[in-house]
């Protein structure tokens, strides 16, 4: 049994010694190394040819076929009587909505930092609508004194206000603190909408049912708040922006908590990826990217528009409050931004560092 095993042995280093020489034969022909060279360039080339043309085949199916989940707004109701305030509404989505709320007949009230660009936007929604009832006033969100101005002026010029779009928003804040010592993205993304919508709620409950409608992001899904450092500068903008988008929805939602019957709703919504001014002051890689993804998802601002104007004159909407809504449909919330805790606290911080204080915590019975 010894010999035999030996024998196996030898026979075994034998063949491997064999075609060990046999290779290094033909590998040490010219040519012969030449052609093996040939066919592994070949056949990576087929492989990148093949992955590459999947890829894109993928990328231009889901652009076709994303155009059939785009819902549109079909209810037909006249705003005719009824007051909406759109903030940031002299481009991009607040312009749509502002265009699509001043069709239907409502009073329009442009609430935009630029004034020429306001006034602008103001006479062309004329011209187009020809409806003359649209107004511009100045507001900068980026200061609190003229949130206060703005919302003063609008409770002394207006009998009534049915539909708020807390629309503006910028991207990141590049370590600029405004001067009510507030990160810049953070407060024209979401402390200036609170405070605004405090003070005018008085307005809001005196023409109910009323709406609050909160243009967010998709993006809220990543993000992650924590009030204890929420107005310190993180390393990258793009997370300023992020979670001051979650910090729209959490608002909504505690909105809902707070002031549940009394005939004022309040909801989020993702228009869409939309290649708007946004990003404007972004990166090169982020610009990039965001771009890129706009093109993938292909959709125009008349159609990004659509869930703000389903959710500020649907019926169905009319009594549902604290919901996140793309495509004209209510989504799901992550945890993130349903967590009662995290709500209520941002709450809270909201008020401290826009320094109003709502009279009840549990509703609406001091309005």
């Amino acid at each position: 049994m010894h010999f035999k095993s030996q024998r196996k042995s030898y026979k075994r280093r034998r063949d491997k010694q064999h075609r060990t020489s046999e290779y290094s034969q033909f590998m040490n022909t010219p040519k012969a190394f030449a052609s093996s060279l040939s066919l592994t360039n070949e056949n990576m080339m087929m492989c990148f040819l093949f992955v590459t043309t999947l890829l894109v085949s993928t990328v231009l199916w889901f652009r076709y076929i994303h155009k059939y989940f785009k819902n549109k707004c079909t209810c037909a109701v006249s705003l005719l009587g009824k007051v909406v305030i759109i903030t940031g509404a002299n481009s991009g989505i607040g312009y749509h909505a502002a265009l699509q709320m001043a069709a239907r007949g409502g009073r329009v009230i442009l609430a935009c930092r630029n004034e020429a660009k306001g006034l602008a936007a103001r006479d062309r929604i004329i011209s187009t609508t020809g409806n003359s009832n649209v107004v511009y006033k100045h507001l900068d969100l980026s200061s609190l004194d003229s949130v206060r101005r703005f919302a003063n002026d609008v409770i002394t010029t207006e009998d009534r206000l049915d539909v708020l779009i807390n629309n503006a928003g910028m991207y990141g804040s590049s370590g600029k603190y405004t001067e009510d010592g507030i990160l810049e993205g953070f407060q024209v993304n979401h402390f200036g909408h609170f405070l605004l919508t405090l003070l005018l709620l008085e307005l809001l409950m005196k023409s109910r049912p009323s709406r609050i409608i909160n243009v967010s992001s998709i993006l809220h899904y990543y993000g992650s708040i924590r009030t204890d450092d929420i107005n310190k500068i993180v390393r990258n903008d793009l997370f300023t922006y992020i979670n001051s988008k979650l910090c729209n929805v959490l608002f909504s939602v505690e909105f809902a908590r707070r002031f549940r019957g009394s005939g004022v709703v309040c909801n989020a919504l993702h228009p869409g990826m939309i290649d708007t001014e946004i990003s404007a002051q972004a990166n090169f890689f982020v610009k990039w990217v965001f771009k890129a993804s706009c093109w993938v998802c292909y959709r125009t601002l008349g159609e990004g528009v659509q869930t703000v104007v389903h959710l500020a004159v649907s019926k169905e909407c009319e009594n549902i409050s604290g919901k996140f809504y793309m495509d004209c449909i209510p989504r799901y919330l992550l945890p993130n931004a349903r967590n009662p805790l995290v709500a209520s606290s941002l709450w809270d911080l909201s008020e401290e560092l826009v320094g109003y204080k709502t009279h009840t915590k549990s509703g609406f019975k001091d309005y």
